[in-house]
C-alpha cells in the first residue's frame, strides 16, 4: 500500500479544518497552509465532501469546514475511501481480494497479510482528533510482529 499525494493532501486539509473547527476556511487559506495547489485541492475537497467528511459554504466568506467531529473521523476509513484497500498486494486484501496463480503454495502471502494487518491496526485506531492532539507516538512495549523460527521459538522484532 502506498498513500498517494491525494491521500496525503486530503489528510493535510482535514487537519487544517480540524485546527479551525467550527470556522469556515477558504480554499486559498487551506492551499497556503497545506502547500497544495488550489486546483488539486478543489478536487480533493469535493471528494471529501461527497464522502461526508467536510461541508462547504458558498459566497464571499465561503469555504469548507468539517462535517463530523474530529473524534469521528477515522484515518483508516479516510485512506480506504480515497486510496482503496490497505493491503500491499491484492491476494492479501480482505475487501478487494484477487486470486493469484501462485497462491496455493505462496510463501509471501503470510508476509503481505501481516503487512496489511499492521497497517490496518495503526490506521484504524487513529482518528483525526488523535492527530490534532499529537497523540501519535511510536509503539513501545507492544509486540505487534511475532515471527516463529524453524525451532519453534519466536522473535518479536526487538533488539535485545
Amino acid at each position: 500500500m502506498k498513500v498517494s499525494s491525494k491521500g496525503e493532501y486530503a489528510l493535510r486539509a482535514l487537519l487544517q479544518l480540524g485546527n479551525h473547527q467550527g470556522n469556515v476556511l477558504g480554499i486559498q487559506e487551506i492551499s497556503e497552509k497545506t502547500l497544495v495547489s488550489i486546483h488539486y485541492l478543489e478536487q480533493i475537497l469535493l471528494q471529501l465532501k461527497k464522502l461526508g467528511y467536510v461541508t462547504s459554504k458558498r459566497g464571499a466568506k465561503g469555504g469548507y469546514m468539517l462535517q463530523r467531529e474530529p473524534a469521528e473521523i477515522n484515518i483508516g476509513e479516510v485512506i480506504r475511501d480515497l486510496e482503496g484497500p490497505l493491503s500491499p498486494m491484492s491476494c492479501a486484501s480482505i475487501t478487494k481480494y484477487e486470486p493469484c496463480p501462485l497462491e496455493g503454495g505462496c510463501q509471501l502471502k503470510p508476509l503481505w497479510s501481516m503487512v496489511r494487518d499492521t497497517i490496518a491496526f495503526v490506521l484504524e485506531r487513529t482518528t483525526l482528533e488523535d492527530l490534532l492532539l499529537n497523540r501519535i507516538t511510536k509503539l513501545e512495549g507492544e509486540d505487534i510482529i511475532v515471527v516463529k523460527s524453524a525451532s519453534g521459538s519466536t522473535s518479536d522484532g526487538k533488539n535485545s
